[in-house]
């Protein structure tokens, strides 16, 4: 059987968790039967820079980004589930990955 298969990533957590609120909202009113949001690993990317090139070469600043993810599964869907899917209006900052799997 065929599932649907949407992929969440932002790098703030707190609008990526009510994305996915929104979107299983929606789901419920068109009913189609899903399993999560399902967290997964957050990706941490850490960067180090010199502060001074040239006199203070142990001075140094870090930084970080997190790159937080969510998957939704639905596993039984309705061209109606469908339309409200391409109708939805998501946040800025949210990027969504819609994939059709067996």
């Amino acid at each position: 059987m065929d599932r649907v298969r949407i992929y969440l990533s932002a790098y703030d957590y707190r609008i990526l968790d009510k994305t996915a609120q929104q979107i299983i909202k929606e789901l419920k009113r068109s009913e189609g039967k899903m399993a999560g949001p399902i967290p997964l690993p957050t990706r941490v990317s850490r960067y180090t820079v010199l502060r001074s090139p040239f006199i203070d070469k142990k001075s140094r600043e870090q930084f970080e980004i997190r790159i937080h993810k969510r998957l939704i599964d639905i596993v039984e869907y309705s061209p109606k589930t469908v339309e409200v899917l391409n109708k939805l209006v998501l946040p800025a900052g949210v990027e969504v990955k819609i994939k059709l799997t067996k």
